[in-house]
Formats: structure tokens, sequence, C-alpha cells
């Protein structure tokens, strides 16, 4: 048994995550995969690491995504880069966003991904959504809004290459008042894209403002392929209603899982009409405890469990002096005597 399958199993109970996780690459198309469970944990730089992506599963996520992948890096053999492509023993699958915009590069990143992956790749998901500058002025990520027919080309290399699904991720538009997600996605749809995600903002707007979701109602008359709505998704109640209002086939959440892995599977108590439950407080400390666990196990950086701490612990008494402390744990020791006093302060909450 591996240690992450051991820290999971050790920790359900106490944190009310799930000890197994379902399987997305079961039998069926895309859009049949997505209907029986609608909800994606988005692909997230610096965060969706495999600790990350372990706990969203064992929340209920559908799926999980690794973060932003670079293949020119891959070209270049990058150990760090590949570090971003491996799934952990305990996933059972993995969607695997790349971003880019060199078709050659697309094409061995594709070939490569696939072999090394195998058949715990779910799909392939291309970025041309991301608005930071060091990934656009390379004209990679939300760039490639203002290249449809570069895009395009990218899709279909892609397509005639992967042996897994391909799907496009996209924003409204590069710049504000200037539209485009529902042709561009009628493109990609066109060169082969099996599915498109689209955010709400324009990439200018950053995360700033609030998302609009007529855009996603906008993609979703546009074209034929499933439409995963992403924007502004902080908790469950949220999530159903996005797939309810804007006709998308799924919904990527993505800020609203800090700390909160439990999101997905209250999203889908809350679609059959059950009532959500709120963790508790001892749960919320548990499941901060079973993070940083794999956090360790995995070989992440423990300097990642100081906004673990942030996240999880928000709203409890006394939040701000827990954070406070939390930024001078150094090893998983550290962040477990922490949870120690904590729960001594808070109890059976």
């Amino acid at each position: 048994m591996s240690d992450t399958r051991a820290i999971l199993e050790a920790c359900a109970a106490s944190s009310g995550l799930a000890p197994a996780i379902e399987p997305f690459c079961a039998k069926g198309s895309l859009a049949q995969r997505l209907a029986h469970n609608p909800f994606l944990m988005a692909p997230m730089a610096g965060v969706s690491d495999a600790a990350y992506r372990i706990m969203a599963r064992a929340g209920g996520a559908a799926l999980a995504y690794s973060e932003m992948v670079s293949v020119t890096g891959i070209h270049y053999r990058s150990e760090k880069t590949w570090e971003l492509v491996e799934p952990e023993d305990l996933e059972p699958d993995i969607a695997v966003q790349l971003f880019g915009s060199d078709c050659d590069h697309f094409a061995e990143a594709v070939e490569k991904v696939c072999a090394g992956v195998g058949d715990r790749l779910a799909l392939i998901d291309i970025n041309m959504a991301c608005p930071v500058p060091k990934v656009t002025k390379g004209g990679a990520g939300s760039a490639l809004l203002d290249e449809p027919e570069l895009a395009a080309r990218i899709v279909r290399t892609c397509v005639g290459t992967s042996s897994v699904p391909v799907t496009v991720k996209i924003r409204r538009g590069r710049r504000m008042g200037e539209e485009v997600a529902p042709d561009f996605a009628r493109a990609m749809a066109d060169a082969g894209a099996c599915a498109i995600a689209v955010h709400g903002r324009y990439a200018n707007q950053m995360y700033r403002g609030e998302a609009d979701w007529d855009v996603v109602t906008r993609v979703a008359s546009a074209v034929d392929v499933p439409v995963i709505g992403s924007g502004d998704v902080r908790g469950a109640g949220e999530a159903v209603r996005m797939l309810r209002e804007c006709g998308c086939t799924a919904v990527m959440v993505a800020r609203g899982t800090y700390g909160n892995p439990w999101v997905f599977g209250q999203a889908r108590s809350a679609l059959a009409g059950s009532e959500i439950q709120a963790p508790s407080a001892s749960r919320r400390i548990e499941a901060f405890c079973e993070h940083v666990r794999l956090l360790d196990a995995t070989g992440a950086h423990m300097a990642r469990g100081r906004s673990l701490a942030g996240w999880y612990l928000r709203g409890l008494p006394r939040a701000a002096y827990w954070r406070g402390l939390a930024t001078a744990c150094v090893t998983l020791d550290d962040y477990l005597e922490l949870a120690q006093r904590l729960r001594a302060e808070v109890g059976d909450a």
C-alpha cells in the first residue's frame, strides 16, 4: 500500500472524505462521463499538485487537472516540467493541461504525455485562457484568443496525435468589451476539440471583477460539444446554479476549493436535492492534517502547507492567530503540532 493510500484511508472517517477515489476513465463518451459527475477541479498554477488533486478527488471531484504544463519544457526535457505531468499512485486518472504556441512542441508533448501517463490519462486540455504576462508574451494562454487560426492548428495537431479526448479552456475574450468566446469556441470545436471550458472574464481583467456567466450560456448555444463553465464558483450552491442556469454540461471549481475539498460532494448532494452539510471545525482540522501529510508523502515543498493553513482554518476561532503561527512551520511535524494545539482549543465543534 502506498503512503498516500494509507494516509487517505486512515484519515477518511475523521475528515469526512472518501477513502477511495472514483475513476473518471470509465466506459462511455466524454459527455456521458461528465454527466455522471459534472463537478471538476480546475487546473491552478502553484496549487493543483498531487496532494491537492487527491484531496479534491476524495471530496467527490469527477476529475482533477494538473497544473499548467509547458510543451516547450517537455521538448527540452525539463525534469521539473515532467513532474507536473505524472499522477501519484493513488490517482486513478488525471487531466493534463498543456500550454504553448508551437505546433511541433504540442505534437511532441502530446505524444510523450500519452505514452508516459498511459491508461490513466483522462484527457488533454489546451490552455488558451491564462492571462499571466509571462505566459502570454510567448504567444500562449489567452494570447491565442487573438490568433484563432493558430489556435485551430494547435487543436488539430493535438487531436491528430492524442489517444485521449482533447479539450480547450478559453476566456470571454482578450480585452474588455471584445467578446470572442462563442465564435472562438465554435472554431475550436470544428478543429476537433471534444469539449470547451470557458471562464467568464476577459483576460485583461485577470481575476478582478465578476465573472459573466451569460457568456457560458452563449458558448453552450454556439457549439455541439460539452461546455464546462468556470468563474466565481465559490461553493456548492453556485456550482449547481451555474450548471442549471447556463446550459453547460459540467462546472470547474477553482478558488472555491481552497480549504474546501468537500465542495464537490456537497454539489453532487445539492444537485440530487439533498441538504448541504458544512464540515465541522474538527473535520476541517483533520482534513488539513490529511492534506499536509499528503504533501509530505508526495515530496511537495512543505511551505505549501502555510497557504493550506490559511484556507482550512479560515473562520475558526482566532483564525488569524493560528495562520500567523503557520507561517513559521517548516516540517510536517510543525504543522501537526499546530493542529494538535488547535484541536485542544476548538474541541469537537
